[in-house]
C-alpha cells in the first residue's frame, strides 16, 4: 500500500571522521519514511477513538483494538467493518474512518472516549491489574505451551528478517505472532509493522481475531521493543500464553503477566534472554 510510506527530501552530511568532518558539497538525496496518519474509530455513527498509526491493515487494527478494549473476543461478534467517508482538504477520500458494526445484543460503552493518542502510547481503558484480570475472557495458567529456548532466542532474528516495511524506512515496530510446531520449530503466522508499537500488536491480534483463531493457545508474541503494562495486557485478552521483547519490561508489566498466567520475556537478543515470569513453559534447548 503506498500510504505506507512516503518520500521526502533530505540534506545528507557524511562524516569522515577527520577533521574537516562533514563532506562538501552536501547531498541532496530522497528519503522514504513510514507514513503517520489519524484513524477514526466509530461505533455507528458514534466517534469512539482517534489514533495515530501507519496506514495499512486498518480492519486488522481496529478489529485488535476491540479485543484489546475488552468490548468482543470472538469473531462472531463482529459483524462488520467498513471505511466511511473521510476527506482530505482536496476532497480525495483518506480512508482514514472506520465504522465497526457488532451482533445484536453486544454490550458496548454507550459514549465515545474523545480522546486522541499518539502512536507511542496505547490506548489503555483498564487502568489496573485487577481491572484487567475482571476482563479476561480466556485463562493462560492451563496453557501448556513449552518452548526451547533457543528457538525462543531466535525469533528476534526471524522477525527482524521479514520486516519490509523496516527495510525501508528504519522507523517502524513490528510484532510478529508465532506457533511452535511439533518439532519445536517457530512458524510465523502473522507479521505486522506501525509506527506504534501497540498498533503493530493490536494488528496482529485483530488479524487472529478476523481468522477466527481467537483464542492464541500454543503461540509466542514477539515484539520488537520494550514489554509495557498495555502489551502484556493485550496479550492476555487474546489468549496469548508467552511474550517476547527485545528490550526491558516494566515492573507492573511483570506484575501483570505474573497475575494472568503468562510468561515474559525481555532482552531476547539471540545469544541471551531474560525470564521474568513463568520460566517453567521454556524447555531445554532444540539444538544442544
Amino acid at each position: 500500500m503506498a500510504r505506507m510510506t512516503q518520500r521526502r527530501k533530505v540534506h545528507r552530511y557524511l562524516l569522515d571522521g577527520s577533521a574537516a568532518a562533514v563532506e562538501y558539497p552536501v547531498r541532496l538525496r530522497e528519503d522514504v519514511l513510514a507514513a503517520e496518519e489519524p484513524l477514526e474509530i466509530r461505533f455507528g455513527s458514534m466517534s469512539f477513538a482517534v489514533t495515530m498509526r501507519t496506514p495499512g491493515d486498518d480492519f486488522d487494527l481496529v478489529a485488535g483494538f476491540l479485543v484489546s478494549e475488552g468490548i468482543i473476543s470472538y469473531q462472531s461478534d463482529l459483524a462488520s467493518l467498513r471505511f466511511c467517508s473521510g476527506e482530505d482538504e482536496l476532497g480525495r477520500q483518506t480512508f482514514n474512518v472506520v465504522e465497526a458494526q457488532f451482533r445484536p445484543g453486544l454490550s458496548l460503552p454507550d459514549t465515545g472516549r474523545h480522546i486522541y493518542t499518539s502512536s507511542s502510547c496505547g490506548i489503555c481503558g483498564s487502568t489496573s491489574i485487577e481491572a484487567v484480570r475482571k476482563t479476561l475472557t480466556f485463562g493462560l495458567e492451563q496453557d501448556q505451551l513449552r518452548v526451547p529456548v533457543d528457538v525462543l532466542a531466535r525469533l528476534p532474528e526471524q522477525l527482524r528478517e521479514a520486516q519490509a516495511l523496516f527495510d525501508k524506512t528504519g522507523g517502524v515496530h513490528a510484532a510478529g505472532l508465532f506457533r511452535i510446531t511439533d518439532g519445536g520449530e517457530a512458524e510465523l503466522l502473522c507479521l505486522r509493522e506501525d509506527v506504534g508499537r501497540h498498533n503493530a500488536v493490536d494488528k496482529v491480534i485483530g488479524w487472529a481475531l478476523r481468522e477466527g483463531r481467537l483464542p492464541l493457545r500454543g503461540t509466542v508474541l514477539q515484539v520488537s521493543g520494550r514489554a509495557s503494562f498495555e502489551l502484556v495486557q493485550k496479550a492476555a485478552l487474546a489468549g496469548i500464553p508467552v511474550l517476547a521483547a527485545v528490550s526491558a519490561p516494566s515492573s507492573l508489566a511483570a506484575d501483570l503477566a505474573a497475575e494472568t498466567g503468562m510468561t515474559l520475556v525481555g532482552f531476547s537478543r539471540g545469544k541471551s534472554l531474560n525470564v521474568y515470569v513463568g520460566e517453567e513453559r521454556l524447555a531445554p534447548p532444540l539444538n544442544n
